[in-house]
């Protein structure tokens, strides 16, 4: 059996992360779950729909790791998180829509993106995925909710933008998983993975920043 297959061994593992940022962890949650109200409010929907791409959005990624590694679905066994992803749609519905234009989300976004890569690549290093495996989890937790909202929005997916948005994440759980490896303390792995995605998603943000296109053969 796998560590942390039976719930138990696992705990002691996550938790310093969880208890080091419990309310960063709720905050991604919600900001992410925020955006896809607001793609669904920008395409005139109903606040059904916002309500449930609030929902997909903020706990995609999560779902899809903790499926894939074995885990407990992490939503469905906490009191808050759908909550969270409810509040953020009836706030993104209730309030005035200037108040949503502007940058501000990405900032927000770009915090819950190196905060959730680190949580993902955490928990699954602590589920004893090998070290790869469990720094592409980060980039899945922080990525795959944002995908599944441009397809049902029949946006461009992120994955098909030449922005550094999935780079971001893979820089945070891969120097998450890299310290982990190194025997650095689980707290100092977390602040350094989450310091750096979010310094490369905001200087994305702030200058632009892009991979260069494929350009074919020559």
């Amino acid at each position: 059996m796998a560590p942390g297959a039976g719930g138990g061994a696992v705990t002691p593992i996550v938790a310093p992360v969880g208890g080091m940022l419990p309310m960063l962890d709720l905050f991604g949650v919600a900001v992410f779950a925020a955006s896809g109200a607001l793609a669904a409010t920008n395409a005139k929907q109903t606040f059904v729909t916002a309500a449930f791409f609030a929902l997909i959005t903020g706990v995609g990624g999560g779902s899809v790791r903790d499926l894939l590694i074995g885990a407990p679905v992490f939503w469905t066994h906490d009191p808050w998180l759908a909550a969270a992803c409810l509040g953020a749609a009836a706030l993104i519905w209730l309030t005035p829509e200037g108040w949503w234009r502007g940058p501000a989300l990405d900032w927000f976004d770009a915090v819950g993106l190196a905060v959730y890569a680190v949580f993902g690549a955490a928990k699954s290093v602590a589920f004893g995925i090998p070290p790869v495996p469990a720094a592409l989890m980060g980039v899945v937790t922080a990525c795959v909710g944002g995908i599944i909202r441009d397809v049902l929005a029949g946006e461009p997916s992120i994955l098909m933008r030449p922005e550094l948005y999935v780079t971001a994440a893979a820089l945070a759980a891969g120097a998450y998983v890299a310290l982990h490896a190194l025997g650095a303390p689980i707290w100092i792995a977390a602040l350094v993975g989450t310091a750096a995605g979010f310094a490369l998603r905001a200087a994305a943000i702030a200058w632009k920043l892009r991979l260069p296109a494929y350009r074919g053969r020559r």
